[in-house]
């Protein structure tokens, strides 16, 4: 009691003498305006740092974009120039066993969209055409014999002529000719309007166009050394890259730069960023940003600031009046035992992990969630190190380093974990440095990263494959039907057995590339599910049923072990298909006797966790990263897409999928439904 107040007289002397209050209120309002001068400041450098991400971010894309666009038109016309290529590889055929006429070309050149099928003799003139001559009265623009010289000299034999001007009349064509043995050539082209006005669609201009819509860009342009290729805005306010260092440094650098230039009455924020394709410099891409919203944003700031300072400069005079009063000290107490109850609350009741170490780095203070985390009782954790829970190196590398947030992947207990650790400082009463830690359990959330990563892939990989399927499917059976009448209509004179052996080796590759396309379409085609409800004890009995001959004589044990069971609304074929991937996976990994494990719990979330494990080889963490990958594999005979197949089920019943192995210990799936899919 007598300690109590003697601590109230201390501070009424400190608080109670009007010239200790004066010079605190003095060295306050100094405090004040100089944390007011430090924020504009700080505020100033913010936003440009602001920007600077920003048009950093707008630049990546435009160079992604554009590298997109040159590679999108490269591929196409290299789609374009095979399937002509194909098609007069056919007709060379045809036309060496002399089976080629003006109407077989004319129907060759309807069926595959082709504008016109000519052959030349080694002379230059028409000997065949797809189609009768209609520009007998107009001038030539070419001469055929002058681009397929290269043929007829024996020179070449294949020749990509690409785009070129019609022979007659107006447009462009994109031809292609092969040589054939008597050094005749075979010329096929297509319109090549459509080509243009894609190459034109995807250019730079309507790219840069599109992005200078936005009021904030002043200009956006690709400048190299000859001027403007291709540009949006205000154009004129751009110099020459060869007058400018800055411009030449990004050129020789290959590096994101910014600067702020005045241009007229206002000033830019400019950012400069290399464009290189395929390890060639093409030019810089130039971005000039409006200042004007920033400057508007700082005079707001500057009068928020300004008013900030004034409010609490008359707090502060208004505090130094009521502190005069007997009747603060026993509000300041009341206030501080109810910040000191609110306070202890919201750390117990945070989800996050909070702990203290002394500093000795021993734990001094946590609350519940760290004790979940850590799945120990609270108490216990007192006075332990931090090691004693999480990896030690993973402490020592966190403790010891001067970043403040960090994320670590560590195990605890038994369990992966990949946190969010913040960390801070503080001096207590004795001057004693104590570390806060804050840790963040980002397990579940990476783990939907990762899903939703693989399931954006295969999707993608889904999409690719049926787009390339029905591209190359015409064209195989096309090949397989022209190699079996082939077969069958033609006999040579000699070595009849290896020309029929060659016939069938092309037959069946054909067919084999047309299976693989099956099951390239089959992958792509979205998943039907079929869902009803039944037992889940079933589900696992029936598996068990199933596979214990299997496991029986590979002298592999099955456990399952359901922690729950219930009625669960699902796909059953297909989560069948699921476990049975699984198992056949560990089956695999397991080369004698092994030991294979089901557990099935229901989370807290309400969620049904079914965890596959084994003691199998296990997985290197290079491959971990790839399972998933449509047509990996590591056994000789898999196909690469049961673990692809399974992720995609399980993506559609809206659950998560994680893995976890380790090299000669095993590997363990983790999958997390929700009870009913319609839910």
């Amino acid at each position: 009691m007598n300690k109590r107040l003697n601590e109230v007289k201390l501070f009424d002397s400190k608080f109670i003498q009007p010239k200790v209050l004066l010079a605190i209120f003095l060295v306050t309002s100094l405090i004040i305006f100089s944390s007011a001068l430090i924020e504009l400041h700080q505020s100033k450098l913010e936003m440009l740092e602001l920007m600077e991400k920003q048009s950093h971010t707008l630049l990546e894309t435009l160079l992604s974009s554009s590298d997109n666009a040159l590679s999108s038109f490269e591929k196409v016309e290299m789609e374009l120039r095979n399937r002509l290529l194909n098609n007069a590889g056919m007709i060379r055929l045809l036309y060496e066993k002399g089976l080629v006429t003006n109407a077989l070309l004319e129907k060759i050149a309807d069926d595959n969209k082709i504008f016109r099928i000519n052959i030349f003799n080694n002379n230059g003139k028409k000997i065949f055409s797809s189609h009768k001559e209609i520009h007998e009265n107009l001038p030539q623009n070419e001469i055929p014999t002058a681009f397929l010289r290269p043929i007829f000299a024996g020179a070449e034999d294949t020749l990509i002529i690409g785009i070129k001007t019609a022979r007659f009349g107006e447009g462009k064509r994109f031809a292609v000719a092969l040589a054939s043995q008597n050094r005749s050539a075979i010329v096929l082209n297509v319109d090549a309007d459509d080509l243009l006005k894609f190459r034109n669609q995807i250019g730079f201009g309507p790219l840069l166009r599109s992005v200078s819509n936005n009021y904030s860009i002043e200009y956006v342009a690709l400048q190299n050394d000859s001027g403007i290729v291709a540009g949006a805005g205000k154009l004129d306010q751009l110099n020459q890259t060869g007058s400018d260092s800055f411009i030449k440094k990004t050129l020789s650098d290959n590096l994101f730069q910014w600067r702020v230039v005045n241009v007229g009455s206002h000033d830019v924020f400019e950012a400069v960023h290399a464009f290189k394709y395929k390890g060639e410099i093409l030019g810089v891409f130039r971005l000039g940003l409006s200042m004007a919203s920033i400057d508007e944003i700082n005079k707001r700031v500057t009068a928020r600031v300004i008013i900030l300072s004034i409010v609490l400069f008359v707090l502060g005079f208004i505090t130094l009046a009521l502190v005069f009063t007997k009747q603060n000290f026993d509000f300041l107490s009341k206030r501080f035992k109810a910040v000191e109850s609110f306070s202890q609350n919201i750390l117990e009741n945070v989800g996050d992990a909070i702990i203290v170490l002394d500093e000795q780095q021993k734990i001094k203070s946590d609350n519940k969630a760290a004790a979940a985390l850590f799945n120990v009782n609270e108490q216990k954790i007192i006075g332990s190190d931090l090691k004693s829970f999480v990896d030690e190196n993973v402490c020592k590398n966190f403790l010891n380093s001067n970043k403040p947030i960090v994320e670590i992947s560590c195990m605890i207990g038994k369990d992966a974990k990949d946190l969010l650790a913040v960390k801070s400082s503080f001096l207590d009463e004795n001057r004693n440095t104590n570390t806060i830690i804050v840790l963040s359990d980002l397990t579940e959330q990476k783990a939907i990263e990762k899903q939703l990563e693989r399931k954006d892939r295969l999707t993608a990989m889904g999409e690719l494959a049926s787009s390339v399927a029905h591209e190359i499917r015409n064209p195989l059976n096309a090949i397989g039907t022209i190699t079996q009448q082939i077969s069958k209509d033609f006999e040579p004179k000699e070595n009849v057995n290896e020309f029929r052996e060659l016939s069938s080796i092309v037959y069946k590759e054909v067919k084999r590339i047309n299976e693989t396309i099956e099951s390239f379409l089959k992958f792509a085609k979205p998943l039907a599910l079929n869902a009803e409800e039944f037992d889940s004890h079933n589900l696992f009995e029936q598996l068990e049923k199933e596979y214990s001959p299997i496991l029986n004589t590979k002298n592999i044990k099955l456990e399952i072990q359901e922690n729950w069971h219930g009625t669960v609304e699902w796909d059953k074929s297909q989560l069948t298909q699921v476990f049975i991937n699984l198992l056949n996976n560990s089956i695999a990994a397991i080369n004698e006797t092994g030991l294979i494990s089901i557990i099935i719990n229901k989370t807290n979330d309400g969620k049904i966790e079914i965890v596959f494990s084994d003691n199998g080889c296990g997985m290197s963490p290079e491959n971990i990263g790839k399972i998933f990958n449509l047509y990996f594999t590591t056994k000789t005979k898999g196909s690469g897409i049961g673990l692809s197949v399974v992720q995609k089920i399980i993506a559609e019943h809206n659950g998560l999928l994680s893995v976890s192995s380790e090299i000669g210990k095993g590997t363990k799936f983790t999958i997390a439904l929700p009870k009913y899919l319609k839910g």
